[in-house]
């Protein structure tokens, strides 16, 4: 027996529209009937009232096997969840490349079938012992946020919970899966026909009917897939030459939306900027390449999407007029063969990335990637020989391999690890120490060192390029100098902030009215540097500047005019701001010891005072180090470098933190039944542990640092409550 369902959501009064079909009056506007049998509703996972899907649809989930099979090598997993991904996770150009403590950490991203860009990375040093113990310290089991760790590590795929459509990516060797990056795996030599056939529309669909909705729902609402779902979904035979086709199919969908990447300096894809990758005789010229192939692999995107649900539609068996019907019953809302680009995806968690990857832009955006490519090059981290043809570029992985550690377009030596001075017969210098200036006539002026690569890069042509470039990124006075010292770093800042973390890797340290700036590349630091900033950097500046300053006065005489006390005002002005940014350089110095395990913000948090250009940067900086002080982040090197008295103590009590700082066997023993309780009695005394991590200096620097003023212009005032706060974490806050 069939049940009769009216559909009139397509009806402008639905009211009127049900009654009259209900009286079987004739033509209905914007009414269908459907007649069902409701047996067949039960083998939907979640016995949704699919009404409108025809039955040989329906059946489906009947008559196939379900996708999780182990004996065929099929399974869905959830993975890790840390709890606090401040503390676990980084973004993968944040952290040390020689340091192997931090993995691959694949999260769900956005609707980009086949191919992300995985930007996150996850602590897991020692089999992930730290997040362990924290998760179960917050939870009672490790296991409840510590899913599926038996296939950590393996090839599969990855989708997001919350997109228009499934989105399966393929997943590489070598990472970690995450609870909201919820993960397929699949004999290797299935695992490229499989992402290409879950790609597919009618996967889709059969994961979405079980939720009552469509893959394109017609309310805005995004369906949200689990691995429950997909561990349901029917799963049709495939022969050995389909799944070579549907490979082959994936394998070019993938290969298309990485080279798009190719462009990005902060994808593990990276080689060069888009206007290095074309050929063109201009800047105009080769952006107008740049966008037309943007334009050719977007098409090509397209069609192998419309191929693969052609296919899919074969091989689940549904027939045109199937198809149509299904059409029919979602108001001819259906949507098959789109790219990718137009979604408007809504994550849910906070590890998530919400941003499509950027493919195209125009002419200052293409301008900017190229500055901030050349920049790169002149620090060390790009290397220059891939766009003057010296050095080959490198050949494309294959979609499982294990991710680089750095990107094919990084100056790196034959283990693949960055370099810290120039290989020989490398064009140009970098410095080692990575500091650069704006600083005119300087040796290691950064405008200048730019110069020296677009020369490198294009020649007999790098006046035009130069001035191209200056005019768009600079159009009141074309002087790039201009835009380097007053914009680039709110670009950078801007390129380098994902997953709702910021971590720019180059540094603008200067005073307050932009005249003058010290530019730091991250991963070059050292606990030295600042002494170096102080003693071979700013301190001979401000002498300079004082020099100038003094020959202005005598030489204009006891009544100078006007345009010359103009002049000797801006000067006075220019180096009383030097010497608060020496001064403050000089507390900071005795106290840095920079750790980029700690991720950049905690790292540079200890200056956002020499940040006073970037005013929301220098909130956000300031924030943390109020946090810092505050015992928030105790978790840090930095927390223990400058409070170990009251870092230390609490390592007794909490394990993660003990395991964090390597005080674990000093505080914790492993009891017979596998549970770890805190000693009586440490193997060593806390005070002795305390006293060996400090300094009098640190100390002494710490204190200067929390009680200096604040100079005008330099950010928010210091008083009262934070005051007092400073005093008593300088004694440990006991």
């Amino acid at each position: 027996m069939k049940t009769i369902f009216l559909r009139v959501l397509e009806s402008a009064d639905k009211a009127v529209a049900l009654l009259a079909a209900v009286r079987r009056e004739g033509g209905l506007q914007g009414v269908r009937r459907f007649e069902v049998a409701p047996q067949v509703f039960a083998s939907i996972p979640g016995q949704s009232f699919a009404y409108w899907l025809p039955t040989r649809f329906l059946d489906l989930y009947a008559t196939l096997p379900s996708f999780d099979n182990r004996k065929a090598g099929r399974e869905t997993k959830c993975g890790l969840g840390t709890l606090d991904d401040f503390r676990f996770l980084r973004l993968q150009w944040e952290t040390d490349e020689t340091a192997t403590i931090w993995k691959p950490y694949f999260s769900g991203g956005t609707f980009s079938p086949f191919y992300e860009d995985f930007w996150l990375v996850v602590k897991w040093g020692r089999s992930g012992d730290e997040v362990k113990t924290f998760v179960e310290a917050k939870v009672g089991s490790a296991s409840r946020k510590v899913q599926g760790e038996d296939h950590y590590f393996r090839s599969g795929f990855v989708f997001p919970r919350r997109t228009r459509a499934f989105s399966p990516k393929c997943m590489p060797s070598g990472g970690i899966f995450s609870t909201s990056g919820q993960a397929g795996f699949m004999n290797t030599n299935d695992l490229a026909a499989g992402v290409g056939i879950l790609s597919s529309w009618t996967c889709s669909l059969l994961l979405t009917v079980s939720q009552g909705t469509t893959p394109q729902d017609a309310g805005g609402t995004n369906p949200q897939f689990e691995v429950g779902q997909v561990k349901r979904l029917p799963w049709p035979p495939i022969s050995d030459g389909t799944a070579t086709h549907f490979g082959i199919l994936t394998r070019r969908a993938w290969s298309l939306k990485r080279s798009l990447d190719t462009r990005n300096g902060i994808s593990r894809a990276f080689t060069l900027p888009a206007l290095l990758q074309v050929a063109g005789a201009d800047f105009a010229a080769r952006a107008a390449t740049w966008s037309e192939h943007v334009r050719d692999v977007e098409s090509e995107l397209v069609a192998i999407q419309a191929e693969i649900d052609e296919r899919c539609f074969a091989l689940y068996g549904i027939g045109e007029s199937d198809r149509r019907a299904i059409s029919e019953g979602f108001g001819g809302n259906a949507k098959q063969g789109e790219s990718s680009s137009d979604a408007d995806d809504v994550e849910d968690d906070a590890e998530e990335e919400t941003d499509q990857t950027e493919t195209t832009a125009d002419a200052t955006g293409l301008a900017a990637e190229l500055v901030s490519w050349a920049v790169g090059v002149a620090f060390g981290r790009f290397d220059m020989r891939l766009a003057t043809g010296a050095r080959p570029l490198p050949t494309e992985p294959e979609p499982f391999d294990p991710l680089p550690v750095c990107s094919p377009g990084m100056l790196t030596g034959g283990d693949g690890l960055p370099l810290a001075r120039p290989p020989a017969g490398y064009p140009l210098v970098f410095p080692e120490a990575g500091v650069l200036v704006d600083d005119l006539g300087h040796a290691q002026d950064l405008p200048t060192a730019l110069r020296a690569v677009f020369d490198a890069v294009f020649g007999a042509g790098a006046d035009r390029w130069w001035n191209d470039v200056a005019a768009l990124l600079d159009p009141k006075s074309h002087d790039l100098r201009v835009w380097l010292a007053g914009s680039f770093f709110e670009h950078h800042l801007k390129r380098h902030s994902k997953s709702r973390r910021k971590a720019p890797i180059v540094w603008q340290l200067g005073t307050p009215s932009g005249r003058y700036s010290v530019w730091l590349y991250a991963h070059r630091l050292t606990r030295d540097s600042l002494f170096q900033l102080q003693n071979e950097v700013v301190g001979p500046k401000l002498a300079h500047e004082e020099r100038q300053l003094t020959s202005l006065i005598q030489n204009a005489g006891s009544n100078p005019p006007a345009s010359e006390r103009r002049a000797i005002a801006a000067q006075e002005t220019f180096v009383e701001e030097l010497r608060e940014m020496l001064d403050e350089v000089k507390r900071s110095a005795p106290l840095w010891n920079p750790n980029l395990d700690d991720g950049v913000v905690l790292t540079m948090a200890p200056l956002w005072r020499l940040v006073p250009q970037h005013k929301a940067w220098q909130k956000e900086l300031m924030s943390k180090w109020d946090e810092l002080a505050a015992g928030k982040y105790d978790w840090a090197h930095l927390a223990m470098h400058l409070w170990p008295e009251r870092v230390v103590p609490k390592c007794a009590t909490d394990r993660s933190l003990a395991i964090a700082h390597g005080f674990e066997d000093a505080f914790w023993a492993e009891e017979e039944n596998g549970k770890w309780k805190s000693r009586t009695t440490p193997l060593r005394p806390v005070e002795d542990l305390v006293s060996e991590r400090s300094s009098p200096a640190v100390k002494a620097a710490l204190k200067s640092l929390l009680d200096a003023p604040t100079a005008s212009g330099n950010g928010r005032a210091r008083g009262g409550r934070r005051a007092a706060s400073a005093a008593n974490t300088v004694g440990g806050g006991r």
